[in-house]
């Protein structure tokens, strides 16, 4: 009967018919599930799909844009993109508040001094911070620091700063670049939108200083920060020979920070070098380096007449040369085709109607009296005279050409007197644009004029330049110059004061506004004796 009641199973203590092997059965049963299908392990989000960035498309978030990359390309600990945090405005007490502290306040500065430490911490992180713009809030600066940027994370960027339409600034701090991480981001550089022009690279020593290649003649920045990159006198050679040389110049840098490194005497040479003949860059900034008197003479003597070297004569020459056989080729064509000459003046609807008229001086004169007799009469009357033409008579036309050929760019008076009251707003809309065509006709040749082709002064057979009157700021703070070099900057300042009061300050630059050179070593008695031209000078 035992047999028959265990034989059917029924009693709850007998094992099941699925489950009556060993438990070595069971895990030899797993062994050949794994077997057949592989473990699903949950992996980090950085790592399930390491070979799509190709395949995303950037919204213009750098925000999603970038963390999205990031997760893709396999990385699984980056810095979120946040919003750059504004500086507090100084804290000024009112003079009715109470001098004393109340308890509150103490508590108050106790909190606020651990908060303090603690974003002092903080600022340390890696962090991509952008500053956006207040209407539309887009991203206007990118800032990255304290994170080590890697080929694969300048791969990144390229994807998703390039749809940032209105970039304008990109700042590196302390991010270990590389010159070969250096070369990829300039490449970089001309994907972006180009409202970018500030680039800042701080914090980056390179060892083969390879700085000046964000300054090749193809380059587009216009501010450029190299601070606290241990930058010696090899890398000053290579920053000077960036900015100008025999043969090229660099005209889109404006402003060159080149504070905290290690430039001496030869490196400031170099850089005065490079501003021999560059007549683009106006701020420059050696603060915080090692420049002695030495170097401190030769920046100073750029900023005034200097000699030129045998090689630049003979390049002055050769460029004179070719500039004559240019001109002698160019006039045959002048003769035959009448617009020639309305190319190069950009009064070109008057002077083509002047020269097609070629009217004398007299009838001019005639045409004088006869608009002022005409003056008490109807506006109807002078708004049919003004119709002929571009809103120009060729009397008016012919007055243009003569006073342009004897005031240089001064021809809105004699057109504004008979007019004078009547029909205003013709008036000023020509006032208006002549007189932006005379700027123009004053700026426009010194951005194409080579230097060397600017009028020279010869001396004992000798040849001198006027020396470098672009370069508005200059900043040589905590160096060590001494009352040599102090003596070297006075000179080029009583030179530009007399230079600025000679020439008008419309027809080009005049030379320094601020000029700061604090240091340890000055004597104060020349202390009252700077500021000759100078705006704004800072000798302590």
């Amino acid at each position: 009967m035992s047999g028959e009641a265990s034989a059917p199973g029924v009693s709850p203590r007998a094992p099941r018919p699925g489950t009556q092997k060993s438990s070595g059965a069971v895990t030899k049963k797993g062994d050949r599930a794994t077997k057949e299908k592989p473990v699903t392990v949950l992996q980090p989000v950085g790592e399930e799909e390491p070979k799509n960035p190709e395949e995303y498309q950037c919204t213009g978030v750098l925000e999603t844009d970038f963390a999205e990359l990031c997760t893709r390309s396999g990385y699984t600990d980056f810095p979120k993109v946040v919003p750059r945090p504004r500086p507090h405005p100084a804290f000024v007490p009112s003079a009715s508040m109470s001098e004393k502290p109340a308890l509150d306040d103490q508590r108050l500065s106790g909190s606020c001094s651990l908060n303090s430490l603690e974003s002092k911490y903080v600022f340390f992180r890696p962090t991509v911070q952008v500053e956006l713009e207040p209407e539309d809030k887009s991203v206007k600066e990118v800032f990255i620091r304290g994170w080590k940027v890697e080929e694969r994370i300048l791969g990144i960027f390229s994807k998703c700063l390039p749809p940032l339409s209105q970039l304008q600034a990109i700042n590196l701090w302390k991010v270990g670049l590389t010159d070969k991480t250096l070369t990829a981001f300039i490449a970089l550089l001309p994907l972006c939108a180009p409202t970018l022009r500030k680039v800042s690279l701080e914090g980056n020593p390179l060892p083969e200083q390879s700085y000046h290649k964000l300054m090749a003649l193809d380059s587009t920045i216009s501010h450029l920060s190299l601070r606290n990159n241990d930058i010696d006198d090899h890398g000053a050679q290579l920053l000077g020979q960036a900015l100008s040389t025999l043969h090229s110049c660099n005209r889109s840098l404006v402003s060159l920070n080149l504070g905290f490194n290690h430039i001496g005497d030869a490196g400031a040479g170099y850089i005065a070098d490079g501003l021999r003949l560059n007549r683009a860059l106006l701020w420059l900034s050696l603060a915080h380096n090692r420049i002695q008197d030495q170097g401190a003479l030769k920046l100073a003597e750029v900023l005034r007449p200097f000699e030129l070297t045998h090689t630049e004569v003979v390049e002055r020459r050769r460029l004179l040369l070719e500039k004559g056989s240019q001109e002698r080729s160019r006039s045959p064509s002048s003769s035959r085709h009448g617009d020639s000459k309305g190319e190069k003046n950009p009064f070109t609807g008057v002077s083509n109607v002047a020269l097609s008229e070629k009217p004398d001086k007299t009838p001019a004169t005639k045409t004088l009296k006869g608009l002022g007799k005409k003056k008490d009469k109807s506006g109807d009357g002078a708004k049919r005279e003004e119709k002929p033409g571009s809103g120009q008579s060729p009397t008016q036309g012919t007055l243009k050409k003569e006073d342009a050929k004897t005031s240089k760019g001064k021809v809105t008076i004699p057109e504004q007197k008979p007019n004078k009251g009547k029909g205003p707003k013709i008036g000023n809309k020509e006032k208006r644009s002549f007189l932006l065509e005379s700027e123009q006709l004053v700026s426009e040749p010194s951005e194409v004029v080579n230097p060397l082709l600017e009028p020279v002064e010869h001396r004992e057979g000798k040849v001198f330049m006027p020396g470098n009157k672009v370069l508005l700021h200059l900043n040589l703070t905590r160096n060590r110059i001494t009352e040599v070099g102090l003596e070297g900057f006075l000179a080029t300042v009583q030179h530009q004061a007399q230079f600025s009061k000679s020439k008008s300050a419309a027809k080009g630059p005049v030379g320094l506004l601020c000029l700061s050179l604090a240091s340890e070593d000055f004597v104060p008695e020349l202390h009252g004796r700077f500021g000759l031209g100078v705006c704004s000078c800072h000798v302590a």
